[in-house]
């Protein structure tokens, strides 16, 4: 693997428009956690070692509740057992990263997962090392947000009001920009179609992990009959 200006040139360029929400999250994250009472190193470690947005904001108010390590780990589980999905995409090129590979598995956000699916890269660069880049970078902006945020939030008050909204946001601009580039939008008319469909029969505190399951069938019956080259 081999990452020189050309590697690092081309991964900051696809990194930018994740740069700008990680950034803008994070700090909302770093508010939110120093308003709760909790310090800059909370901050950095919840961001670097969970790395998981959605979780993060959910255990705020959970670490001083009592909830047991167990009750965590499930929490934990269900939150982001869509990542099991993501992973199968990358099977093949996260093994040929060779001691790189825990990393990457650690760090494949949505987002990442969003612009790994849609990377292309120039054959004079290392395709593994702007995945490798792309990936660190994604990170280097959480948590470099959430940090930003603590200190921020102990130097001036914030009303954050609306705050949560920032999270869809970014998902809308991910998702948009994915279906401008794509060819075929039978996968996400699938997507959309399972999600839709199961949130109204099981409800929005239900339907995710059965939509996934839904979502990935549906793909490989595809894929089997030719609907889906990609």
């Amino acid at each position: 693997m081999v990452i020189s200006k050309k590697e690092c040139k081309s991964a900051l360029r696809w990194t930018l428009p994740v740069m700008t929400g990680y950034l803008f999250l994070g700090v909302a994250f770093g508010l939110v956690l120093n308003q709760a009472g909790f310090s800059w190193i909370w901050a950095i470690f919840m961001s670097a070692y969970l790395y998981t947005g959605a979780l993060q904001f959910l255990l705020i108010p959970l670490l001083g509740s009592g909830i047991t390590l167990w009750e965590t780990a499930v929490l934990a589980f269900m939150v982001n057992i869509r990542h099991l999905f993501y992973g199968f995409s990358f099977l093949d090129e996260f093994s040929a990263m060779g001691a790189w590979k825990p990393y990457v598995i650690h760090t494949l956000t949505d987002e990442t997962y969003s612009l790994l699916t849609g990377l292309e890269t120039d054959p004079e660069t290392d395709r593994h090392g702007v995945m490798l880049l792309v990936s660190a970078l994604d990170q280097f902006y959480w948590v470099a947000g959430s940090l930003a945020g603590t200190l921020l939030g102990q130097a001036i008050p914030w009303d954050l009001a609306g705050i949560e909204f920032s999270m869809t946001a970014l998902f809308t601009v991910v998702f948009v920009e994915q279906w401008i580039k794509a060819k075929n939008h039978l996968p996400a008319l699938m997507g959309i179609g399972a999600a839709t469909l199961l949130l109204v029969v099981l409800g929005p505190e239900q339907f995710l992990p059965p939509a996934l399951v839904a979502t990935v069938g549906l793909l490989l019956i595809g894929r089997k009959r030719g609907w889906i080259n990609e």
